[in-house]
């Protein structure tokens, strides 16, 4: 079996709910050796709430602190938009990004994605409300990001629709993009047994190749 290698390390990154637990079922699978954190946000799941958390940017300095040594983030959802702005600001720790039905900073309802915010509020009324106020649009700055990058989609995902993949992987200089068959939003987590081995076979590359192929699960 393959120690973790305590040089580098694998951050966990969940979506809009918090679930730390969404990601296990992958950490278990993977046999990348290095140390594996699963990161919650305070205010979110079970993760008591913070007075210094009170919006996106400070998730995003919540992660980079823990940025204190080679590091893959892997990230669904919320989790990936935060990833994304993570990468902008410690390049050269960040080693690996898995991003996993997100917006990445793009805008999803131009490329067809459901608006998920309303019902998901009502239905969480705990949570808090700024999350949903973000709409920095990072189109932009996403070309400088030159950190290999794993694209995991859903071709029934209503939230993240592939298109939204297709356009991150058209931003992302170093970037493939993995598909899915059936999977919904959540498929990181009811998936687990279908993307680790690719997860792990991405991490165990120095970076993909200058045109990597396009591959469906």
């Amino acid at each position: 079996m393959n120690t973790p290698d305590v040089r580098s390390q694998i951050l966990f990154l969940p979506g809009a709910l918090g679930r730390t637990e969404l990601w296990r079922p992958v950490a278990q699978l993977l046999s990348y050796p290095a140390h594996k954190e699963h990161v919650g946000w305070p205010g979110f799941g079970s993760v008591p709430s913070s007075p210094h958390v009170d919006g996106i940017e400070d998730l995003v300095q919540l992660v980079l602190a823990k940025v204190d040594r080679p590091t893959a983030l892997v990230a669904q959802s919320m989790g990936g938009a935060i990833a994304v702005r993570a990468a902008l600001e410690k390049p050269e720790l960040i080693t690996h990004l898995v991003l996993a039905a997100t917006s990445g900073g793009i805008d999803v309802g131009a490329l067809g994605g459901e608006d998920w915010r309303p019902s998901f509020l009502a239905s969480h009324p705990q949570l808090p409300r700024w999350f949903s106020d973000d709409r920095e649009d990072l189109s932009a700055r996403l070309p400088a990001i030159r950190t290999p990058t794993l694209l995991l989609w859903g071709d029934a995902d209503p939230i993240s629709p592939l298109r939204v993949g297709e356009r991150l992987r058209s931003l992302l200089p170093r970037a493939r993009l993995c598909v899915v068959e059936a999977g919904g939003h959540g498929f990181a987590e009811t998936h687990a047994a279908v993307i680790a081995p690719w997860i792990d076979e991405f991490l165990a590359t120095a970076g993909p190749p200058s045109d990597p192929p396009d591959l469906a699960l």
